[in-house]
Formats: structure tokens, C-alpha cells, sequence
């Protein structure tokens, strides 16, 4: 019987387990999401400038 005890405590420590590492993905996913906005803000206006600045380039065709 000590035996189940035993298997119950070691599914209860491995849930334990996989629940922290859960938390630690969503807290990743988080902090990886506000550094995408972040750098988001700060390309943004150079990408339009360099828009601006390719449509000033006369195209050559043919």
C-alpha cells in the first residue's frame, strides 16, 4: 500500500513541476511581447522614412 502513497506523491511532485515551468513560459512569453512592441515603437518611424526615401528613387524599367 506504501506504494501508492509513494506514486501519488511522485505524480503530485511532477504536476508541481510542470505547473512551475508553466508559469515561467507564460512570464517568458510576456516579457518577450513587451520587447517586440518596444522595438516595434522604435523601427517603425525609421522603416516609413526609408519608404519615403525608395519611393524618391526614379525606377528603371526596361
Amino acid at each position: 500500500m506504501s506504494w501508492i502513497f509513494a506514486a501519488v506523491g511522485l505524480a503530485f511532485a511532477g504536476l508541481l513541476v510542470l505547473g512551475f515551468l508553466g508559469v515561467r513560459v507564460l512570464l517568458a512569453t510576456r516579457a518577450l511581447g513587451r520587447e517586440v512592441a518596444r522595438i516595434r515603437q522604435t523601427v517603425t518611424p525609421a522603416h516609413s522614412a526609408l519608404n519615403e526615401q525608395v519611393r524618391t528613387i526614379p525606377s528603371r524599367k526596361g
